[in-house]
């Protein structure tokens, strides 16, 4: 169970911060969330973002506003892209508060990123948010909002591991009770492991979590992700900000982690984002040639006895 995610244990300084690789991608996010914030029709509201967008030189001129892009909702990334984004955020909020509802007082945030749950929304007192994530992301996310005098609405327990070493073991050593019912969230990360990993992850969840658990995760289910090189979102993030989203995803098959859960005994149910677009009555809709055709949420219950 404390097996390590790939075939090494040793740091990986190389993408240890926010400022390249996949730890830009938090940037991005996060713009996202601070445009979706300053929107009149916000599904979802952080007033911290915007301070991630600022502190990072990498991000130097990005917007934090819908008003600061010229082209406005037409451009791919900063109208649509980043709509889906604050979709998301707020689908998902929406399944942690949920969770936490039925009585669960654990959740695991794996990749957490610059993930602010801990700190915008309203938590029981007795709740603790385990944020698993590389120690140079977290050291930046802590170093913005400290300087912000931001407090946490529950006890917030960072844990300084890569997700590719035994993060297991820091997440237990934490205080982290797999006996105990636990939220897992695993928000925009899978697509970047190769299938093996994912499958790994997936499968420690199994073992670590205990009846009445839940988990959501974001799936990619394109055959072919290279077919989608041309589309406007990949276009855009490539030429805007010189992210190359496909450079990043791993390109190898992808399992079925939630046919793997339901086998498991846990239910799963999967969906498209424009489920939710038009649950919500806002959000990216099907476009041709479309980045986000194959993205699919997925939402697990481990089933009490």
């Amino acid at each position: 169970m404390n097996e390590a995610i790939g075939t090494t244990a040793s740091p990986h300084p190389d993408t240890e911060g926010v400022d390249g690789g996949v730890g830009l991608t938090a940037l991005l996010v996060a713009a996202s969330r601070a445009i979706e914030s300053h929107r009149g029709d916000s599904l979802a509201q952080d007033v911290y973002a915007e301070h991630f967008v600022r502190a990072a030189p990498a991000c130097a001129g990005w917007p934090v506003r819908i008003e600061q892009v010229p082209d406005g909702d037409d451009n791919a990334l900063w109208g649509r892209f980043a709509r889906y984004f604050g979709l998301r955020t707020r689908v998902l909020d929406d399944f942690v508060v949920r969770s936490v509802l039925t009585g669960v007082r654990q959740v695991v945030l794996l990749g957490a990123g610059l993930d602010t749950r801990a700190f915008r929304l309203d938590w029981p007192s007795d709740c603790v948010f385990f944020e698993v994530d590389r120690a140079g992301v977290l050291a930046f996310k802590h170093q913005v909002l400290a300087e912000l005098s931001a407090a946490p609405r529950v006890r917030r327990v960072p844990v300084p591991v890569d997700l590719r070493d035994d993060w297991v073991t820091a997440l237990t050593g934490s205080g982290f009770d797999p006996a105990a019912p636990s939220i897992w969230l695993a928000e925009g990360l899978l697509f970047y492991l190769p299938g093996p990993a994912e499958t790994y992850l997936v499968d420690t969840v199994d073992l670590l979590a205990a009846e009445g658990s839940a988990l959501a995760f974001e799936a990619k289910l394109e055959a072919d992700l290279m077919a989608y090189r041309d589309s406007a979102i990949y276009t855009a993030t490539r030429e805007q900000i010189g992210i190359d989203l496909l450079d990043l995803f791993d390109k190898g098959p992808r399992p079925d982690s939630a046919g793997r859960l339901e086998a498991r005994g846990w239910s799963a149910s999967t969906h498209t984002p424009f489920e939710f677009t038009r649950r919500h009555g806002r959000g990216p809709l099907p476009e041709p040639n479309d980045a986000l055709e194959g993205n699919r949420w997925v939402f697990a219950y481990r089933r009490r006895p």
